[in-house]
């Protein structure tokens, strides 16, 4: 063995090593009786670098798939990427604003493309930094999220959800991005706290003659104002009631009354409704429906108009009169700017705390806008995809590993909504829905380049007056259908009917394709997949994708097959550095794993992420950590040159230990039985304190001292190789083929050795 271990020169021979042995993939005959154990790998990003998050996610997957396969079971870990619809998008746009170009000077068609060749031209990043990781997964398996035959997947689910009852199309009020260009479900908006301008908006009371409460008291008929606080002044010409809670003594004898809108002058009534919070503000509320999601609630209750005073592209719509066109940020201070003018602003609070509405991608305020949308029934009598999802918990047919983690997940489950699933980009799954667009008695707005390369938007029947509906539909950007539109599921363009159609250009969520991953793979691989390896194992991924990811595959998986997606749920923690900070670009702490593996190893970087790690919990590690993993690789390779530098005659003299096989069978056992209860980062920290401690200082030294066998010995780092290959797999590797060198083991591969709980 050389004297010292160079990472640099054996990890990537050790990997080729591993891929031409063909034992990444599950062996075609399984042994009788061997219990199947698979892992689908949490697809990352294609077109992206791998961070640290990863790193971890991808070495706790790693660890569990060796150990498995080592003690004989059917074993599947199977690798993917994603397509990541929304980020993708979004980062492919920032890239367009750069040339001065935006997503609106091209037709859907086309630029999907460019997004298809961007993603191609970077796809290969994400897998090579995996296999940099050690990760042994079995390529020939390998899934992107928008494969044809996923696709396809997704598209028959969809069929048969809507087949089932369970899909509907209705005009809500949803949260949208515009920023990212589309809606989001509940689950996806970030609430975070700002200070925000408080703006007391004096709303003119109509006069009413002598009047008297229930309690016959004279009213108070000298006001001239009702004022109202609000954050949001911008839209207050879509305003189209006031709103009192009728328990509220101070107010309640407004209900009935009437105002002027301080910026149309139109009247408006003066309801009750329990919503309204009395201690808010002046305990009298402005009702915008179409803006804000607890006024659509009361708006619905009421049957109230919904009136549009934003559009998709965050500009004030045409309803605004002068301020249509603006930016809500401008058309807030046009609109604060006039109400002073008319003495209609009584005061201002500059210091208000309150929680604001972000796009979790781009941290930009979501604006509530009312959109016709499909949605999944979530909660529907006879296919009660939320009561099933809890059965599964309920039973333990599901485990969530994470302390709290199970608890979190029944409260997003019991207070579930139906699930909106459109999305309003482009690069994703494309919804198989057509409208039909020969009636002109239904309202059809949309926007597409003409044959100039132009953007033409507006209603459909004034936009043919000029154009034909041939080159609409070539040059389609997005189309928003009312309604009551007519529509019918396919797949292609209908071609076998007496209507036109133009298609829905909405894509499916994100969310809705990868929510049937553990199903979607297996099925589109291997004929016997499904059935061999479904349901899986395991499934590790952070915490913070709980909701958005492991809730839905629960709910979509079980629908499909009536078994839960997976056995265990391990939720990692979020990676934080060496003071405990989250780890971010603007604070200038972000690890990139990959410069670590260049400098350390990947097996310093697998050890020092994983050592000590608890589900739930999020870990903190440094330059100290990086350091300590390679240390520990050094160790190992120290101890193997000393062991398999000795001979036999300088050990003739030397006595057994009968403590030794114990001992080891001891660590063994400690090993396997954490490994079995996923408390792998104590399983980490419990290796590494043996081998050091034990192994290295006091056995070693024992051999030296003529009270050890040199068989002894060898059997100890034989082992140890093992235990530590999971964890450490390069390095154990090349000193498993040192071994197999000198004969002192029968197997050629470690990481097809059994595990030696078995031999021991």
């Amino acid at each position: 063995m050389d004297k010292q271990y160079q990472h640099q020169e054996i990890e990537d021979k050790i990997y080729q090593l591993w891929l031409d042995s063909g034992q990444f993939a599950p062996v075609n005959k399984p042994k009788p009786g061997a219990k199947s154990f698979t892992i689908i790998m949490p697809p990352p990003n294609a077109n992206d670098s791998l961070h640290v998050g990863h790193a971890l996610g991808i070495t706790i997957q790693d660890v569990l798939t060796r150990y498995h396969r080592m003690l004989g079971d059917d074993t599947l870990y199977l690798p993917s990427t994603d397509h990541a619809g929304i980020e993708t998008q979004y980062v492919y746009e920032k890239n367009l604003a750069k040339e001065d170009k935006s997503r609106f000077d091209f037709d859907r068609q086309t630029l999907y493309r460019m997004i298809w060749d961007y993603v191609q031209n970077n796809s290969q990043v994400a897998m090579a930094q995996t296999k940099r990781l050690g990760a042994s997964t079995d390529w020939s398996r390998f899934k992107f999220t928008l494969d044809k035959d996923i696709q396809d997947f997704v598209l028959t689910t969809f069929e048969k959800l809507y087949k089932d009852g369970l899909i509907y199309r209705d005009y809500r009020l949803v949260n949208y991005s515009p920023a990212a260009g589309t809606s989001y479900s509940n689950l996806e908006v970030v609430y975070v706290n700002r200070t925000s301008p408080l703006y007391y908006v004096r709303y003119p009371l109509l006069p009413l003659g002598d009047a008297k409460t229930k309690d016959d008291k004279k009213i108070d008929t000298s006001s001239k104002y009702v004022v109202v606080a609000t954050t949001r002044p911008e839209p207050i010409f879509v305003d189209t009631h006031l709103a009192v809670n009728p328990k509220d003594k101070k107010n309640r004898h407004l209900i009935g009354r009437q105002v002027l809108n301080p910026l149309t002058d139109q009247h408006m009534t003066i309801i009750g409704d329990d919503f309204v919070d009395p201690k808010f503000g002046t305990g009298v509320v402005k009702l915008t429906p179409a803006h804000d999601h607890d006024d659509y609630r009361v708006a619905k209750k009421h049957n109230l108009p919904i009136v549009a005073g934003i559009d998709t592209r965050g500009k004030i719509t045409e309803n605004g009169g002068k301020y249509a066109g603006l930016s809500v940020k401008k058309a807030r201070l046009a609109v604060v700017e006039d109400l002073q003018a008319k003495g209609l602003i009584e005061k201002i609070n500059e210091h208000y705390q309150n929680r604001v509405a972000t796009c979790y991608k781009t941290g930009q305020p979501i604006e509530p806008l009312p959109l016709p949308q499909f949605f999944i029934k979530v909660k529907d009598p006879k296919h009660n995809l939320v009561k099933k999802a809890l059965a599964s918990l309920n039973s333990k047919e599901t485990k969530i590993h994470g302390a709290g983690r199970e608890k979190i997940l029944r409260h997003w489950l019991k207070n579930l909504e139906d699930w909106n699933i459109s999305r309003q980009i482009v690069w994703g799954i494309k919804m198989p829905i057509w409208y039909q667009v020969d009636s002109f008695e239904y309202q059809i707005n949309l926007s597409f380049i003409d044959q100039k390369k132009q953007q033409k938007f507006g209603l459909l029947q004034d936009l043919l007056k000029k154009t034909s509906l041939k080159t609409i539909s070539k040059g389609l950007q997005q189309i928003s259908a009312g309604p009551d539109v007519p529509f019918i599921i396919s797949r292609n363009q209908p071609t076998t009917t007496k209507h036109k159609y133009l298609p829905e250009t909405d894509t499916f969520d994100t969310w809705f394709s990868s929510s049937q991953w553990p199903v979607a793979t297996l099925a589109t691989n291997q004929t016997t997949d499904l059935k061999r390896f479904y349901p899986t194992q395991v499934m590790d991924t952070s915490y913070d994708i709980l909701p958005f990811w492991v809730m839905r595959m629960m709910l979509m998986c079980t629908y499909l097959t009536g078994k839960s997606p997976f056995k265990d749920v391990y939720l990692h923690g979020l990676v934080r550095d060496a003071k405990g900070i989250k780890m971010s670009k603007s604070k200038g702490n972000v690890v990139n794993p990959i410069e670590i593996v260049d400098h350390y190893g990947a097996d310093a970087l697998r050890m020092a992420i994983v050592i000590r790690s608890t589900a739930g919990q999020d870990k903190s590690f440094g330059e100290a950590d990086y350091k300590a993993g390679r240390n520990l690789a050094n160790k190992l390779w120290n101890a193997s040159r000393y062991v398999l530098s000795q001979d036999a005659d300088s050990f003739k003299d030397n006595k057994s230990d009968p403590k030794f096989t114990l001992k080891l069978k001891k660590v063994v056992d400690q090993v396997s039985e954490q490994l079995d209860q996923l408390k792998i980062g104590q399983a980490a920290d419990n290796l590494y304190s043996h081998f050091w401690h034990w192994y290295c200082d006091q056995v070693i030294e024992s051999a030296k001292q003529n009270q050890v066998t040199l068989p002894q010995l060898q059997a100890g780092l034989a082992t140890f190789a093992k235990l530590f290959h999971p964890f450490m797999p390069f390095i154990t590797e090349q000193i498993w083929q040192e071994l197999f060198k000198k004969k002192l083991v029968t197997d050629s591969l470690l990481m097809t050795s059994p595990w030696p709980k078995n031999s021991l």
